[in-house]
């Protein structure tokens, strides 16, 4: 029995690993294949006659008169804004709400869940008008002003539970042994709640990097344009470029697949390097 359970565990996973990988296989793939392969009658996993001619037509073909590295930095700018500005308030806002009582706390919790049933397509128009008044429309600071408040009220639910977890008795020691509060909160309580910092970051960092809505309504110029917006311009009525789009949408997830490696490991040595003394 113990046998047939664990090769029906293993199936599954299996099945599961096959589902939500098969479409980024064939994305690359499509990306990969000429346009006789991609329009053909007859689909092949794999490209026949592999081709970067699609990736080079994305890099260097100037979409809307605009490089493809210009919608890159815009990204990164505004994916990197959301992840350093949504991590500092939402770690200060969670070191409040568990290490301080204060009125109106519960409230301020189930406001947190209640902002996150919201639609975000229902907060276009209220967004564009108060972008409007404070003239950060077209802007990329009020994009990322945006991206923020989207990212703030899970990353302050998150790392709630990440700084309840931490014993206070560890800050109490760090007192005890003459550190002051700041001293404290970066040698202790920082180092132990890194993997909930990385976690958030992100999660902040796919919902900036991957948004289109808000960016493609809140801003004008074209120097400005995200990557996503980029792929909107593949899409035409007489048909739509799924070569160039394939290859715009792998890169799209290059950046995403970096940035998590680069900060998986911090979710690891965070867990235990605020508990050793010194």
């Amino acid at each position: 029995m113990k046998s047939r359970s664990r090769i029906l565990v293993n199936a599954t996973g299996l099945a599961v690993f096959a589902v939500t990988v098969f479409p980024v296989f064939w994305m690359v793939s499509t990306a990969l294949k000429p346009n006789e392969e991609i329009f053909s009658t007859t689909p092949r996993p794999l490209p026949g006659d592999p081709t970067f001619r699609h990736f080079d037509f994305v890099l260097n073909g100037g979409i809307a008169n605009t490089s493809f590295w210009s919608y890159l930095g815009n990204s990164l700018i505004l994916a990197l804004v959301t992840v350093v500005a949504s991590g500092l308030l939402a770690l200060l806002a969670a070191v409040a709400l568990v290490r301080f009582r204060f009125k109106f706390r519960t409230t301020y919790l189930v406001m947190l869940l209640v902002v996150q049933m919201v639609p975000a397509e229902a907060l276009v128009i209220p967004l564009f008008l108060d972008l409007k008044q404070l003239a950060l429309l077209d802007n990329l600071a009020g994009l990322a002003l945006v991206y923020i408040a989207f990212s703030l009220p899970f990353s302050i639910w998150m790392l709630r539970s990440f700084v309840a977890a931490v014993p206070r008795e560890l800050e109490e020691a760090a007192l005890i042994d003459g550190a002051g509060p700041v001293r404290a909160f970066f040698s202790v309580l920082l180092p132990l709640v890194t993997p909930g910092l990385i976690a958030t970051s992100i999660f902040s960092f796919i919902t900036a990097w991957n948004e289109f809505v808000f960016a493609f309504t809140f801003l004008d110029d074209q120097a400005k344009y995200t990557l996503p917006i980029m792929l909107q311009y593949f899409f035409g009525r007489s048909g739509n470029e799924w070569g160039p789009i394939m290859a715009a949408s792998t890169l799209l997830t290059v950046p995403v697949i970096l940035f998590f490696l680069l900060v998986q490991r911090r979710m690891v040595s965070g867990l235990t390097a605020g508990a050793v003394k010194g």
